[in-house]
């Protein structure tokens, strides 16, 4: 097998919209599905060589697809990804605070949605598609997309200052702050928030809370190579406990943290420390 992931920071224009850029290639893996996971980040994903094909979606009313580019928002369960063992692209983590700015729309508009990049780009998502494929080497490629990232973004658009406050709370906190607690630190009732979080963001700020814990949790067990003890993890994330972690885990990703560690990186040996870990739920 053959495999490449590459971060890029974006350029300084762009960095204020995004957080990351990652390149990623892979050759020679055995057929399979692969999980796109709740995240506090909207997705652009611009393939190169085979698109990018998703048998099932966030929203079940939409019909499996397939993308040379993609634009999906924040979402409270996973996409189901199929690849054929070879596949590769560059994606975009996208702050839903720089929606208006880079995709010109709220990133409401795309809660639970995956949509053509042509739908939300236009002419741009093909100009990033081609570039981006004609490009010899990470370098070259990252650099095009902060070039046309940079020419499409317009600073003037962007959410209420309290929204943004509001969001960027939550993400630092890893979802420990209540909706009570971040409303009254932004002057806004909760009620007010919530409806101003479901336009510029797409979930409630108790729904974003559970988003951002579940992420923590997920990029602490991958950093780890799965070998965090789960009630560890659990207390480090402001889980109430191992139970609690797992329900949650299971509820976000579609199956438990030991089973989806096994089955996203099941060419590398799961350790001890998850062995039958999920039975405590």
């Amino acid at each position: 097998m053959d495999s490449e992931h590459v971060l890029w920071r974006p350029a300084p224009a762009v960095r204020r919209y995004a957080a990351w850029y990652t390149g990623y290639a892979q050759h020679g893996l055995p057929p399979g599905r692969h999980r796109g996971l709740p995240s506090p980040y909207l997705t652009l994903i611009v393939t190169i060589g085979r698109p990018l094909r998703i048998v099932a979606h966030p929203d079940p009313s939409a019909p499996p697809a397939q993308y040379a580019t993609i634009v999906g928002g924040l979402h409270v369960v996973p996409a189901l990804i199929e690849q054929d063992g070879t596949e590769a692209g560059i994606q975009v983590a996208l702050s839903p605070l720089g929606a208006r700015a880079l995709l010109g729309l709220p990133a409401g508009e795309l809660a639970g949605a995956d949509l053509d990049g042509t739908d939300v780009l236009g002419p741009l998502a093909a100009e990033l598609h081609e570039r981006v494929a004609l490009a010899e080497g990470w370098a070259a490629r990252f650099r095009i997309v902060d070039e046309l990232l940079t020419r499409r973004a317009a600073p003037d658009r962007a959410p209420a200052p309290e929204v943004a406050f509001a969001w960027q709370r939550l993400c630092a906190t890893g979802g420990a702050l209540s909706a009570a607690e971040l409303a009254g630190e932004t002057g806004w009732s909760g009620r007010y928030l919530a409806r101003r979080f479901g336009v510029e963001i797409g979930l409630t700020p108790k729904v974003a809370g559970r988003v951002a814990r579940f992420d923590r949790a997920r990029r602490l067990l991958q950093s780890a190579a799965g070998g965090h003890r789960l009630a560890e993890l659990a207390v480090a994330c402001g889980y109430y406990d191992q139970a609690h972690l797992t329900r949650e885990f299971t509820a976000l990703a579609g199956l438990p943290p030991a089973r989806w560690w096994a089955e996203e990186f099941r060419n590398v040996q799961s350790p001890q420390a998850l062995a039958g870990a999920d039975s405590a739920a």
